[in-house]
């Protein structure tokens, strides 16, 4: 329904002003902290298509984790590429060389490390080096996460992938970068069209509707009212942030992006999702909407999220049984409630928890 703001940082998300040096600026960050060339995009999903388009040919397999959104598949699909689904551990949500090791052919791989939660990266590149994979490191979940050995999301792969989205390790609502760590096999042309006035008016203005939603929920008119704000346009659901090869973010967002960086960098932290897998899901998410906790924008209620869109992603259930088994049993916590607000949710989903859960 929100971001994660506060009120503090709501304002100055409505009322900041950035420059053609906020492009700059970040640009040089992103540079020197993932040691490559950084490109700054409209968004997380061009972002990677731009990035896979500088290592792949056409009609390349990619592998992707089988719990996933929508926005990586239809990364690889306007690239031009394979999507090519790997099933999941139910442990910590992304792929392993068990469920590798049924895939046959690949030319490349892309490390999502779920909610944050980081892959096994020594397995994984021993495996990427035995199948002479290129790898694609997205870190739209794990900005400023480490590896189990101690290095850094972003500074493995051939080329890291950041979205400024709403929810994620970096949130200015919209934008995102790329940055080709190695020589690619494609020359990439660097957006330089500034965003539609829509869609900057959207970004700025959306942390101040979602709070007024937020403040509504426990009147229970909040979410009312983000239906109707989406309807008429004035709010974009995430997954329906369109992609776009030719456009880049806005100075604010650049600002913003810039700022949060540089405070990661000096807490090492990032926002993750706490999920679990419960029984019984819509009586859980009936009993938290009654306490005045709407969770429904969680990640993800089906294998490649959202529901609307699934269709269009013929996903294999056959072979990533974990991926559909965990998206019938996932919720998870919203940024956009304190730790302190979610003490409550949290003793309502305790007694649906799955028995290997408990």
């Amino acid at each position: 329904m929100a971001a994660n703001y506060s009120g503090g940082e709501c304002l100055s998300h409505t009322f900041s002003w950035g420059r053609k040096k906020d492009y700059e600026e970040l640009t040089d960050f992103l540079a020197k902290k993932y040691e490559g060339e950084a490109i700054l995009c409209k968004n997380g999903r061009s972002a990677l298509a731009l990035a896979l388009k500088a290592y792949f040919e056409p009609g390349d397999g990619i592998i992707i984790n089988g719990f996933t959104c929508y926005a990586v598949f239809e990364a690889v699909k306007v690239a031009g590429l394979v999507p090519v689904f790997a099933d999941i551990s139910t442990k910590d949500l992304n792929y392993n060389n068990e469920t590798l090791e049924a895939i046959s052919a690949a030319k490349g791989i892309i490390i999502q490390n779920t909610l944050g939660n980081p892959v096994d990266i020594k397995a994984i590149e021993k495996f990427a080096k035995a199948h002479n994979l290129t790898i694609i490191e997205d870190l739209a979940h794990c900005a400023g996460v480490k590896y189990p050995d101690g290095r850094e999301c972003g500074m493995i792969g051939a080329a890291a992938v950041l979205s400024f989205g709403k929810d994620k390790s970096i949130d200015t609502i919209s934008g995102g970068a790329m940055i080709l760590r190695t020589p690619q096999k494609h020359e990439i042309k660097a957006p330089t069209d500034l965003p539609k006035l829509s869609d900057h008016l959207r970004a700025r203005f959306y942390p101040l509707l979602g709070a007024i939603c937020r403040g509504l929920t426990y009147i229970h008119l909040g979410g009312a009212l983000m239906r109707l704000l989406v309807k008429i346009h004035w709010v974009e659901r995430s997954a329906d942030n369109k992609l776009d090869l030719n456009r880049r973010p806005s100075k604010f967002e650049a600002k913003l992006a810039l700022r949060q960086l540089k405070s990661l960098k000096k807490s090492g932290e990032t926002p993750l999702r706490e999920y679990y897998l419960i029984e019984d899901r819509e009586v859980v998410l009936k009993k938290l909407m009654k306490n005045g906790y709407y969770f429904a924008g969680f990640w993800y209620e089906k294998p490649v999220s959202p529901e609307r869109y699934y269709k269009k992603v013929h996903f294999p259930e056959e072979t990533c049984k974990n991926a559909v088994f965990v998206a019938e049993h996932i919720i998870n916590l919203p940024t956009y409630y304190s730790k302190k607000d979610l003490e409550p949710a949290r003793e309502i989903i305790k007694p649906f928890l799955l028995k290997e859960e408990k």
